[in-house]
């Protein structure tokens, strides 16, 4: 182990000593007023940055907060475009600042595949809450990570949660049944469904329905007899699945944003899940387990950049990358022979 990371005691070792401006921003996040809501917005650019440069002191401004960190209840909130799920989150982050509480929202935004844009304009449809002091909204790109979910959106979390918000909540794309990434950073996985939009075998197949840890029928004022009907085919629907904890049955609920009704019955289910999962310690399990998936993401993703770094590499890439588009040689082929250059 080089000298650096060596602990007397087997402890981590401190933080390197920050640069001033860096320590403005943990000043800043730590502190209150209006000051803090702008080294939020420069501390998340900074994070977003793909510099080397910026993610080197991104890291040693996200260790100086951490010790600050862990005391928000994470919720991600996913499904189908068109479910309602910004105006949810507009009706619900309302209901808690009411409540007493501050509210953070991070927006994903798909980015064109085309042009690498985004629109970035989830807080249009946030108006109200956006005009909220208890609230700070970032919509942030995709920028091609798959999921629906922003690849710096675990780093954003933890700077709302130093900077003492009470509930961070994770808005996903919508991209459908693969959509699940954001189930490994939350607490709590919400999934929002729209009557007569599938029926109760949709319901059971593998994916994101899996893994949701309570079921939403939003816009239940639009029709409510076909809205009660789906939520009980899908409740019944559920008992096929295995539940991903025993202690935990997945509530299925009718909500209407716009209307302002069922935001309640929501939140306290969302307090029941967490006083649950508390109690038998799968709450703090669940978050162990997704900071060592974190951080095995990053390695895979650190691991990646170096290969394609690598001069060997590079030296073949392009000469093996055109012989798998011409049929010449197989992927794996190429695949293999591209590691080996690494090997040595």
């Amino acid at each position: 182990m080089p000298a650096s990371l060596q602990s007397t005691d087997g402890a981590a070792p401190p933080p390197a000593a920050l640069e001033p401006a860096d320590q403005k921003l943990v000043d800043g996040v730590l502190g209150p007023g209006a000051g803090q809501r702008r080294a939020l917005a420069k501390s998340i650019t900074l994070i977003e940055s793909t510099r080397a440069d910026h993610q080197a002191r991104a890291q040693q401004v996200l260790a100086a907060l951490l010790p600050h960190t862990g005391r928000a209840i994470r919720v991600g909130i996913s499904g189908v475009p068109g479910s309602g799920k910004s105006t949810f989150i507009e009706a619900l982050g309302n209901f808690l600042i009411d409540a007493g509480k501050r509210v953070a929202v991070l927006a994903v935004d798909p980015s064109s595949s085309i042009s690498g844009g985004s629109i970035l304009g989830d807080k249009t449809r946030m108006e109200s809450l956006c005009q909220r002091e208890e609230a700070f909204i970032r919509p942030s790109p995709t920028s091609g990570a798959l999921g629906g979910v922003a690849e710096k959106t675990r780093e954003a979390m933890l700077l709302f949660e130093a900077a003492g918000f009470d509930v961070i909540i994770v808005e996903t794309v919508g991209v459908g049944q693969s959509e699940t990434m954001v189930a490994g950073m939350v607490d709590l996985f919400v999934l929002l469904q729209l009557a007569n939009a599938g029926d109760d075998l949709q319901t059971i197949k593998k994916g994101i329905v899996e893994i949701a840890d309570l079921v939403l029928f939003n816009k239940a004022d639009i029709d409510a007899q076909a809205t009660e009907l789906a939520r009980m085919q899908v409740q019944t629907a559920l008992t096929m699945l295995r539940p991903a904890s025993k202690n935990w049955r997945v509530p299925v609920l009718a909500v209407s944003s716009l209307a302002r009704r069922g935001i309640d019955a929501f939140w306290a289910d969302v307090e029941r899940y967490r006083d649950t999962m508390t109690g038998t310690g799968e709450f703090d399990a669940k978050r162990r387990r997704q900071a060592l998936a974190w951080m095995w993401n990053l390695i895979d993703s650190g691991v990646r950049q170096h290969f394609r770094r690598h001069p060997a590499v590079g030296a073949e890439l392009a000469q093996l990358t055109e012989a798998v588009a011409e049929g010449r040689i197989t992927p794996g082929a190429a695949a293999y022979r591209l590691l080996d250059c690494i090997k040595h």
